[in-house]
């Protein structure tokens, strides 16, 4: 399973951008899929997961009522769209796959696969 994220830019604080997450070789549309993201010196910790069918939708305090997660699985995609942006939101995003699991998780480890990150620099 590969992971291909794109959509990162420079944007003002306030402004918004679109993630998008391509999932591509062996990949099953029954899994959850989830947003990470690490900052300059920080650890990296969750944004926002989705369930196998959309149907959940989990999202880290720091980021709710401003970040959207969705997926189309006909296309394999994932995406997080992200509003109202913060000089604190500035990070390297990762999208994750669970390798079989349905449900949604905060954990890193229960992420089999992830992809190689999208920067994304929000300037006050």
């Amino acid at each position: 399973v590969q992971l291909q994220a794109s959509g990162g830019g420079l944007v003002q604080a306030g402004g918004s951008l679109r993630l998008s997450c391509a999932a591509s070789g062996r990949t099953s549309n029954n899994v959850a899929m989830g947003w990470f993201r690490q900052a300059p010196g920080k650890e990296r910790e969750f944004v926002a997961a989705i369930n196998w069918n959309g149907a959940g939708t989990h999202y880290a305090d720091s980021v709710k009522g401003r970040f959207t997660i969705s997926r189309d699985n006909a296309k394999k995609m994932v995406y997080l769209q992200m509003i109202s942006l913060k000089p604190e939101d500035t990070a390297v995003y990762y999208c994750a796959s669970r390798s079989r699991a349905l449900s949604y998780s905060v954990f890193e480890y229960e992420y089999a696969y992830w992809g190689q990150g999208t920067l994304v620099t929000v300037s006050s």
